[in-house]
């Protein structure tokens, strides 16, 4: 019998941006055990996937191996399972949560650990949950384990969201919200309506004097600052930090883990965290679940598909992108 094949996107060695992406015909994956194998209806590029392949995180050995095939976010249908997958069946819609180190999201199959895979509620589209796992978990994580802040409406605190009309700053912005925390954001001027629009109680232009020194315009000190950007100074946050306020930078820094160090070993009260997310099933289904129920929105700049994938590429390589940027095989 004939290997089945399938169209996919990779690229073979560090390097090359866009064009560095070429189109291959390649074996359709078989899954493991712990394994389903997807369909895929839909992917979504992070800023972590191109950064791979610049070489960004070579120390940390990723890609696994090269020729590779990237993007980790992605929805789509069951088509088989493992033998010990219990939780799923032909047919099932989920979203998944691929490996860093091995991507596959740019091709019309892949394989997905069990573990790392939720239902998708019929009334979530496959391009709105493939907007969630990364970004969308960076954004709940970082707010609610780090920032302590509470989505429940019991405890509301001011919040900063820093270039809050990226992937993570516009999901950060509507679960801040739904806590009936006070939310101050940074952006661009041209999405300064689309922010407010999610819940931000401020809004401030990143290129003003105002958003330069973040202050809020309400004289609010922050009790979180979920950071979305990069370069700012830790001097720029601390006078418009709470006593015991927190910065979770997303984007670390040797400068930032530089501050991260002082603060631990002066014992201040004022913090700048690291963060990397950790993904697990249970934030992706309860992110599907605030989708399904109207409470959350994934915002999408764009859909290629796959036959387009370099043009979507660098779109995120070029970082204006406001929203999720979705390839659909």
């Amino acid at each position: 019998m004939a290997e089945k094949v399938m169209q996919a996107v990779q690229y073979e060695s560090y390097g090359g941006g866009a064009s560095g992406l070429k189109h291959v015909e390649v074996p359709v994956p078989t899954p493991k055990d712990d394994e389903v194998l997807l369909k895929l209806e839909a992917a979504s590029i992070n800023p972590v996937d191109w950064k791979i392949q610049k070489g960004a995180l070579r120390a940390m050995l990723m890609p696994a191996k090269f020729p590779h095939i990237p993007c980790t976010d992605v929805s789509g249908e069951v088509v088989e399972v493992g033998q010990q997958v219990k939780d799923f069946k032909a047919g099932d819609k989920v979203l998944a949560k691929l490996s860093t180190q091995h991507g596959g999201g740019l091709a019309e199959f892949v394989v997905a650990s069990e573990s790392l895979t939720a239902a998708r509620p019929y009334e979530v589209s496959a391009a709105d949950a493939a907007g969630l796992p990364v970004a969308g978990l960076t954004a709940y994580d970082a707010l609610t384990e780090i920032g302590g802040i509470k989505l429940d409406g019991s405890e509301p605190k001011n919040v900063l969201i820093t270039a809050a009309s990226g992937g993570v700053g516009l999901y950060a912005v509507q679960l801040a919200k739904l806590g009936s925390n006070h939310v101050t954001a940074t952006c661009g001027a041209r999405n300064i309506d689309l922010v407010k629009g999610l819940g931000a109680d401020e809004v401030l232009d990143y290129k003003t004097p105002e958003g330069v020194s973040l202050k809020s315009p309400s004289g609010k000190k922050y009790d979180a600052v979920i950071n979305c950007a990069t370069g700012i100074r830790w001097s720029i946050f601390d006078p418009n930090l709470a006593k015991n306020g927190v910065v979770v930078d997303l984007t670390p820094s040797a400068r930032s883990m530089f501050t991260f160090a002082l603060k631990k070993l002066t014992f201040s009260k004022k913090r700048l965290v690291p963060f990397i997310v950790s993904i697990k099933t249970e934030g992706l289904k309860h992110l599907a679940e605030l989708v399904k129920d109207g409470k959350l929105k994934t915002i999408i700049d764009s859909k290629f598909p796959l036959s387009k994938a370099e043009d979507a590429w660098a779109k995120s390589i070029d970082g204006h992108a406001t929203g999720k940027i979705i390839v659909e095989p």
